[in-house]
């Protein structure tokens, strides 16, 4: 379970489940400091990551490093579907994913499923940059719980991205077998889903089993890393799955140049990391792939 600390003007991210560590920002500022429906909310400006949402006494984001991971559960699954036209976002209150979302001519229509509004209400007001995205006509904000959501809509969506918090409180649900199953149920054909996978540094035992619950509902599955500052252990791995067996998700659809990358305001993402981000140290792998202890 994380706990936010306030250390003078240090904010510190400390979760029980990782003894040892924890994640620390300087703080100039607290913005805002109020409890939701469903949990904690707190933004305040950092020092050097300018402003910093923070749910449960976890990062969720900061404007200097958002980028990285708003790109890679964005585009991996986007572009690894042959016509995205319909999306779902499942969490995701803070506006980013939409944000990289919308960059695609070809969606007609993004679906933002979030169960706290107050995320959405917050985001708005001081992370702009991720949020006002929200505003654009082809956006539908659905304020609700995604499992009953994706329940009550089959062979909808091309692609849905999970951006879910740690599987504890409202998110909790987001980590279980049933809930991949009806992901499968809501899309159309050759669809694609994209879920936050943790990090293989302290997650390693839950990682391994939501793979193993999507390998019992998708013919493809596969797991990526990316690198986030902020997040536990400055890495943030990414499953993808996808109901066509003949795709390799593994390698990217459009090869966009750097052109088209500047265009589209692509600053971490691109074809060549598309690829290597699969690219698993050994120790992954191994975890991911055969039946062998988990030790770090």
């Amino acid at each position: 379970m994380s706990q936010s600390h306030i250390d003078r003007t240090w904010f510190r991210e400390v979760n029980t489940a990782w003894d040892g560590y924890s994640v620390s920002l300087g703080i100039e500022e607290i913005l805002y400091d109020e409890k939701s429906k469903y949990q904690d909310i707190m933004v305040f400006k950092s020092t050097s990551f300018g402003n910093v949402l923070v749910l449960d006494g976890t990062i969720q984001c900061t404007e200097r490093d958002e980028f990285t991971y708003q790109e890679m559960i964005s585009h991996l699954p986007l572009n690894s579907h042959p016509n995205p036209v319909k999306v779902l976002v499942i969490g995701g209150g803070d506006g980013g994913v939409v944000r990289e979302v919308l960059k695609y001519s070809s969606v007609e229509n993004v679906t933002l499923c979030e169960i706290d509004e107050k995320v959405i209400e917050v985001s708005k007001q001081f992370i702009p940059s991720m949020s006002s995205c929200l505003s654009d006509p082809r956006v539908t904000i659905h304020c609700g719980d995604g499992i009953s959501y994706v329940t009550e809509h089959t062979e909808e969506f091309d692609v849905i991205i999970t951006d879910a918090s740690d599987p504890v409180g409202p998110a909790e649900g987001l980590y279980e077998l049933t809930f991949y199953e009806k992901l499968k149920n809501a899309l159309r054909p050759d669809g694609v889903i994209c879920c936050q996978g943790e990090t293989p540094w302290f997650d390693l035992p839950l990682i391994k089993n939501v793979i193993g619950y999507c390998r019992q509902c998708f013919p493809t599955v596969e797991y990526a890393l990316g690198n986030t500052p902020t997040y536990t252990g400055g890495s943030i791995g990414y499953i993808l799955c996808g109901t066509n067996p003949a795709r390799d998700l593994k390698i990217p659809i459009r090869h966009f140049n750097d052109v088209e990358l500047d265009a589209m305001n692509i600053k971490y993402y691109s074809p060549e990391i598309h690829q290597s981000a699969f690219v698993l140290p050994r120790f992954v792998k191994k975890v991911l792939t055969e039946e062998v202890n988990i030790v770090i």
